[in-house]
């Protein structure tokens, strides 16, 4: 039976009565959920618990859609890449798509929203020299430039929304594949509110009304094979239609063309700089959306019920740290968390209250013969404790289908166990803030504020190659005792350095968003930096940090940083000589080999102050520099583990000059941290490891205190 209980969400379904109430007293559950796919049954609606009840409105109609099949979704989709062997070519455009999620629209004359583009020249054909066949899917180039590579941009029509069908892959559902409607349309703005007010009739006992997300999908596209073949959680290629851009255009004096989604296949990913065409999109669309989704929000309202969104599905322009998100009035957001980061993505969201869905979901793919789903969720909770411990989330949950956990009684053993973590952390903190240093870190990229918690990834929870060692600065800081806020270069032009911004870090390839690519050509971004960092600001860069090959330099702050990479224009210079500092304060609690990730290489010493920390391949791997009376740090890469975590906090103590205030509520033990709440009279010590550990805790006062602590244990004690 659960020590505590409140504040867990059961995902429930009719047929699990019985479990449902087993699961109430050993959980410690007070609300229920459905989810797509299930219902819940009017025993369980009345068991006493608070409702939820999952509502996409964009796909609740399926007969009302399939009858006005002009107010599907679209999508611009470039198709693959052709040489032209000979001068008349022909382009299967659909080839490489799954043509069950799209159809080419046939509506809309392609002459007049297609392009077709010579990716040799970058040059786009005219549209008298191709053609379209509609019989066949292929667009015929009759006068190809021999042995140049063509592109064709189309429009699209999605004919099965992707969430819906990515939970039947899943799942292996049978059900009749759901039709995305897009509300632009006025008349599919209309029939979507009628469903809203009809549903909430329907459902007089839900309390909750949890919508997925809103209206556009971000970018889920699948292959040929039906698998997933590109996926942008940030993406807008779902809000396309003729009818936006000729609104846009409207409003905004020019048109967007079909290469500006298409972006020579990038198709704006957040990897990329976004340029001005780009945000105007977003911004287009933002205002749209937050206006139709506070409609709704104000509708459930009325019926007397709350409205909270979930952070995932459909929610391209509901951008919860976007300028037009507090217009709409939702109770709460709950999000799905898989690891620190996204767990701090959801509880920083400026709203009235928020909810972590923790990973894994109750799918198939995990709740399986042979499965193991307790070790996923260990892997999940050491992560994502350590940021609630700074920020929770105000309630906890699951997703998924419950009648797969039957029979993994070992999972239901410890996730009470986890309920139970996550309500001590609420009762034992009072609401009240943990200690932090007297200074803000701040992540400097192209995006800012809008993309707080959320670089350097793929899709939630996900990342690939070239991402991992980055992403894990962000998944080191959503448990260390700093305030973290994300700035742009933006931020720096229009209003300078906050004056409580201690640390600035820079992380990235470059060229990409993150690192910040062409605005360091900008002298009043490399001026600003200089001056804060020189008047002793910290500065702390990864992988390609300042980077832009420009006026004879690729780190365009190499003067700060200390470090310069060759790029291959100065290999016939010699670089200086350098010895390795291996007792530097910044590596004092190194003990395994260190891990930079992929690491860079041809970064050498670029200033005698420079002290070099490690080498790898010949390349600096970490190196620290004075600059007047600021300093800089540089690292090759920083993934994910204790012992980098503690390497980090260790350079941003250094960088701002702060190292005696490292000590404060600090463990020495570097697999186990401290959270202290002065003002609830409490702290914690919290072992992230799968091993036995045993440390030292400097409180503030400098008293010491030996804890022991078991695998993963979180023991709390009085100031």
């Amino acid at each position: 039976m659960a020590k505590s209980s409140g504040r867990v969400t059961l995902p429930a379904e009719k047929g699990m009565e019985r479990e449902i109430l087993q699961l109430a007293q050993k959980w410690g559950i007070d609300a229920v959920r459905d989810s797509d796919g299930t219902q819940l049954s009017t025993e369980i609606v009345s068991m006493g618990f608070e409702v939820y009840s999952t509502l996409c409105l964009i796909r609740e109609d399926n007969e009302w859609a399939k009858a006005n099949r002009e107010c599907l979704q679209q999508i611009y989709l470039m198709s693959q890449a052709v040489i032209a062997f000979e001068n008349r070519i022909e382009i299967d455009i659909m080839k490489g798509y799954y043509r069950e999620q799209f159809e080419i629209d046939t509506l809309h004359k392609p002459a007049d929203w297609w392009e077709v583009t010579d990716r040799t020249t970058g040059e786009t054909v005219d549209n008298a020299k191709w053609l379209f066949d509609s019989n066949t899917g292929k667009v015929i180039l009759a006068d190809a430039v021999k042995w140049h590579r063509y592109t064709v941009t189309f429009l699209a029509y999605q004919i099965w929304e992707p969430v819906s069908m990515y939970n039947h892959k899943t799942n292996n559902w049978k059900e009749e594949h759901r039709l995305p409607v897009d509300p632009r349309h006025p008349q599919a703005r209309k029939h979507l509110l009628e469903v809203l007010e009809h549903w909430l009739e329907a459902h007089p006992q839900t309390g909750i009304v949890r919508f997925t997300t809103f209206f556009y999908n971000f970018d889920l596209i699948y292959n040929e094979n039906g698998k997933e073949r590109q996926v942008d959680w940030f993406g807008y290629l779902s809000c396309v239609s003729p009818l936006a851009i000729q609104q846009f255009e409207k409003e905004y004096g020019y048109r967007l063309t079909p290469e500006d989604f298409a972006d020579k296949g990038y198709y704006n990913s957040p990897f990329k700089v976004p340029d001005r065409k780009y945000l105007d999109w977003m911004d287009f669309n933002q205002r749209f959306i937050a206006g139709f989704a506070k409609e709704c929000v104000d509708m459930v309202h009325k019926a007397g019920k709350k409205a909270i969104m979930f952070l995932g599905d459909h929610w391209a322009g509901i951008e919860p740290y976007g300028k037009y998100f507090g217009e709409i009035g939702l109770d709460a957001v709950v999000g799905a968390a898989g690891d620190g980061v996204t767990t701090r993505m959801i509880s920083d969201i400026p709203v009235k209250a928020t909810e972590a869905r923790f990973y894994p979901y109750f799918f198939p793919d995990v709740f399986h013969e042979g499965g193991d789903p307790v070790k996923e969720s260990l892997e999940v909770w050491r992560k994502s404790r350590r940021a609630l411990l700074r920020k929770p989330t105000d309630r906890m949950g699951y997703g998924g289908y419950l009648s797969l956990v039957a029979g993994f009684k070992d999972f239901v053993d410890h996730i009470a166990d986890v309920c139970d973590e996550f309500r001590a952390i609420h009762d034992r903190t009072k609401s009240t803030k943990p200690y932090s240093a007297k200074f803000k870190v701040a992540v400097l990229n192209a995006w800012g504020v809008c993309r707080s918690w959320m670089t350097h990834q793929v899709a939630h929870s996900l990342w690939n190659q070239r991402c991992y060692s980055y992403l894990g600065i962000l998944e080191a800081l959503s448990g260390l005792p700093f305030e973290v806020e994300f700035i742009s270069f933006d931020d720096i032009r229009n209003n300078g350095i906050s004056r409580d911004t201690g640390v600035i870090i820079n992380a990235g390839d470059a060229g990409t968003a993150w690192s910040g690519g062409e605005h360091w050509k900008d002298e009043k971004i490399v001026s600003a930096v200089r001056e804060w960092v020189y008047g002793g600001g910290g500065f702390i860069g990864v992988g390609e940090p300042t980077a832009c090959e420009y006026n004879g330099a690729f780190f365009q702050l190499s003067d700060v940083l200390g470090v310069q990479k060759e790029a291959g224009f100065s290999v016939s210079s010699n670089k200086p000589s350098f010895s390795i500092n291996d007792s530097h304060f910044i590596t004092a609690d190194i003990r395994e080999p260190m891990d930079y990730g992929e690491g860079m290489n041809s970064v050498y010493r670029y200033c005698e102050s420079a002290e070099i920390l490690a080498v790898n391949n010949l390349s600096c791997s970490l190196a620290a520099n004075t600059y007047g009376r600021g300093r800089a740090v540089y690292m090759a890469g920083l993934p994910f583990s204790m012992q980098n975590t503690r390497m980090l906090s260790r350079a941003i103590f250094w960088s701002s000059g702060r190292e005696a205030e490292m000590q404060i509520w600090f463990s020495e033990n570097s697999e186990v941290e401290c959270s202290a709440y002065p003002g609830a009279g409490c702290y914690a010590a919290a072992n992230s490891s799968f091993e036995r550990q045993k440390t030292t805790i400097v409180k503030a006062d400098g008293e010491k205190h030996i804890v022991e602590l078991a695998p993963l244990e979180c023991k709390w004690f009085e100031i």
